[in-house]
């Protein structure tokens, strides 16, 4: 089995996603969902792909997203204590479904972080 290498058209392709839901990240009101950001990154990419791309700022995104997750969180945390003070309005249901978004976008988060670092010691390893 041999690899298979990715062509330079399909990383175009790649890029062109990646700043498309960068800068729907950064747009996006803070209410927004990961996968909700992706659909329509991936429904713009063809018309964004002939323009010029606007430039994305890292560090809003990565705050954006960052909050994002906190959100969560916070939402996981209100609705456990609601329903652990015997809430009606809350079901079992809504508390693990919002434990579940703060748990995957939190494993997102950290597996974004572990392909960042790793590609900066690639980087980092590179002979100039």
């Amino acid at each position: 089995m041999g690899i298979n290498p990715i062509g330079n058209d399909r990383i175009q392709s790649m890029l062109s996603q990646l700043r498309a839901v960068g800068s729907q990240a950064a747009q996006a009101p803070a209410t927004a969902s990961p996968m909700h950001l992706l659909n329509a990154a991936s429904e713009t990419t063809a018309a964004k792909a002939s323009s010029p791309s606007a430039q994305v700022d890292f560090s809003v995104a990565l705050k954006s997203s960052l909050a994002q997750i906190s959100q969560y969180q916070n939402k996981s945390d209100e609705l456990g204590k609601k329903f652990a003070l015997g809430d009606d309005s809350v079901g079992l249901s809504d508390v693990m479904m919002a434990g579940q978004k703060a748990s995957i976008a939190l494993q997102s988060a950290v597996q974004v972080r572990n392909k960042l670092v790793s590609a900066y010691q690639n980087i980092m390893n590179m002979q100039v």
